[in-house]
């Protein structure tokens, strides 16, 4: 036995500190992973939550959370205690991952000013559009300075008292170092990074604060945004008041070194490491996203692809759908519901397998069968609302198999959009996309669908299923751990990925045509979307 794994050796470094948190605000739940020098996960604590739809806006109560974040790592500390026999007293470092772009908006003293809204939103066409066309950039609708510019277009009232807009890693960042600041690929979701400076581009600030300038507010723009901080800067430490706030039993000590707080996009990027050019990851759950890091600029700008940043500052072109996981999730509780109605219980996870594996039986092109899980407004397609919607013919091939493989290739419908402007018009090239998420949680089933999907070999590594919350914990080790000059792909390269299982899924010809079959449907299908947004209110 590696005299390193010994449980008196885990125990020894658990207690010494020679350890890294990573702790994710994820949409489903909100993990936290402590991780030793090696990398490999320790314990991991969760709390489960959803987003609630109030009085028009996609929401997450503050005061949940701050109950999340503590039952989270109550649940992380108990298992620390339950595995290892010792107290979780304190970590070499942490890191924080949470839901990118939003809207949380504070005055000078540090209330919320309007509750906190989150990136499904989509409620600011009008500032996006504008926007757009300002920067010769594209501004998507859940980009921060979106949010910002569409409360200013509707004369909302709390706009000239915001002393400090953030997101919701920042907002946590926040309260455990007392730093107004931000990693620069969570920064590159709320404005426009200049590649050259890593930080905001001053020339797009400028054009913003012109805008805006009619309306006499008391700031400039630069004066309410985050500090940008590279990956393995120092983003402050954990404060008295922080650790009280994170444990409130005392028992973790203060002054832990934090690095900057990244997006759930940018952990994606580290935790699949996917952020040296030509790699490509594609995180599938609630939402769906695809980041590719660019070899290149763009030859011009496309509203349907985002740019953004890795966690070093590169550039990375990313496709974001609002809607993956959720409708098809909605169906299999559906099923349980059946089961237990004919008093037959069958685990969750049993369930899924079963029922996500018939699909690799289905026909190629899932029989016909169309349907859109838009429970949110999905811009990739143009829609500010959405209508979960199962269709069929009458002579679809309408059977289980077919409905399961229908299911799962319409959670990737937008997404794929997205990609054929920038693998068909953009020519951009990688060589594989590297998955993580729940939607590749059943083996080789999430893979085979999104190769088809997208035509690319699909990846999973054996320490996928830790997702962001690790990729958390691997910068926090980068800002404590990494040699002088040693950059993060590097870092990860030699010291986080070495050695690691990979399962690799080549896309079979005939699904990517029955793929292609599929999609023509769903495209022609978006008036039948569309009739049911305009109808169903």
């Amino acid at each position: 036995m590696d005299a390193t794994k010994t449980p008196q050796a885990l125990r020894d470094a658990i207690d010494a500190g020679r350890t890294s948190i990573g702790i994710e605000l994820g949409s489903t739940r909100i993990k936290a992973v402590l991780v030793g020098e090696d990398h490999a996960p320790l314990a991991a604590g969760t709390y489960d939550w959803e987003n609630a739809y109030e009085n028009g806006w996609w929401t997450y109560p503050l005061a949940q959370v701050e109950e999340g974040m503590r039952a989270a790592f109550a649940s992380l500390a108990a298992d620390v205690r339950a595995k290892h026999g010792t107290a979780l007293r304190t970590t070499a470092s942490i890191g924080l991952s949470g839901m990118m772009h939003g809207y949380l908006a504070f005055d000078a003293d540090g209330a919320l000013l309007v509750p906190f809204r989150t990136w499904r939103n989509n409620r600011t066409e009008a500032a996006s559009v504008e926007l757009t066309e300002l920067f010769g950039y594209p501004i998507p609708q859940r980009w921060s300075i979106a949010h910002l510019r569409q409360a200013v277009l509707d004369r909302e009232p709390h706009v000239p008292r915001i002393a400090r807009l953030t997101t919701l890693a920042g907002y946590v960042h926040g309260r455990l170092t007392g730093r107004n600041a931000l990693g620069v690929g969570e920064a590159s979701g709320m404005f426009p990074i200049d590649l050259a400076t890593k930080d905001y581009d001053a020339g797009r600030l400028a054009k913003f604060d012109a805008l805006v300038a009619p309306q006499g507010y008391p700031w400039k723009l630069r004066e309410i945004l985050p500090d940008v901080l590279p990956a393995g800067a120092d983003a402050g430490a954990l404060t008295a008041d922080g650790a009280r706030w994170l444990d409130p039993t005392g028992t973790l000590a203060a002054g832990i070194p934090l690095c900057p707080p990244e997006g759930d996009a940018g952990t994606g990027m580290v935790a699949t490491n996917a952020v040296r050019p030509r790699t490509g990851n594609v995180s599938a759950g609630t939402s769906v996203f695809a980041m590719i890091v660019l070899e290149k600029a763009l030859a011009k700008a496309h509203p349907e692809i985002d740019l953004a940043t890795t966690p070093a500052g590169d550039l990375v072109a990313m496709v974001h759908s609002s809607n993956c996981t959720s409708d098809y999730d909605a169906w299999l509780r559906l099923f349980a519901e059946a089961l237990i109605a004919l008093d037959l219980r069958v685990p969750k996870a049993t369930l899924y397998d079963t029922l996500l594996g018939l699909a690799l039986e289905g026909d190629p092109d899932a029989g016909g069968l169309v349907s859109y899980g838009y429970l949110a407004g999905e811009h990739l397609t143009h829609f500010s609302e959405g209508r979960p919607l199962f269709v069929r013919t009458p002579d679809a091939k309408f059977d289980l198999r077919n409905f399961m493989r229908v299911q799962l290739y319409a959670s990737l419908g937008a997404l794929r959009t997205g990609l054929d402007i920038l693998f068909g018009e953009e020519g951009v090239r990688i060589d594989e996309l590297r998955g993580h998420g729940g939607f590749f949680k059943a083996a080789k089933v999430g893979q085979a669908m999104m190769a088809a999907a997208t035509g690319v070999p699909v990846s999973v590594l054996s320490t996928a299923g830790e997702g962001g919350a690790w990729g958390a914990a691997l910068l926090a080790s980068y800002r404590v751990r990494r040699a002088d000059g040693e950059g993060l792909a590097d870092f990860l390269d030699r010291r986080a990925f070495a050695g690691l299982a990979t399962t690799v899924v080549q896309p079979d010809p005939l699904d990517v045509a029955g793929y292609d079959a599929f999609l023509a449907r769903y495209r022609a299908g978006l008036a039948v979307e569309r009739a049911a947004v305009d109808v169903l209110k």
